[in-house]
């Protein structure tokens, strides 16, 4: 089921996605372990941080500031990458996204 977000649950997609994120990179121990080191943050951590609008933002620029992992997570929950970006952009606000995130 291919994923998208509309304009009225914006909010709620963009948390959706995240969610979805956190739980690919659950699954994905390199991955996680990859994330965790850019990000500074401790596994014991991440119960906290899910609720941090920072995380989420940190967690989904993290897929979108490498191609390869933005496809492999799309392809393993079989989303469209618009779904990611469309967060992307929920998050990190207007005029942030000239391509300078990464």
């Amino acid at each position: 089921m291919s994923r998208g977000i509309g304009k009225t649950s914006s909010l709620a997609s963009a948390e959706e996605t995240a969610t979805a994120i956190l739980q690919w990179l659950a699954e994905e121990p390199d991955m996680l372990g990859r994330f965790l080191s850019l990000s500074g943050v401790q596994v014991e951590q991440l119960r906290g941080a899910i609720g941090d609008p920072g995380f989420l933002a940190g967690m989904i620029d993290f897929v979108m500031g490498h191609e390869p992992t933005l496809m492999a997570f799309c392809a393993a929950r079989d989303w469209k990458p618009e779904a990611v970006v469309a967060a992307w952009h929920h998050y990190s606000g207007p005029g942030l996204d000239s391509g300078d995130h990464g």
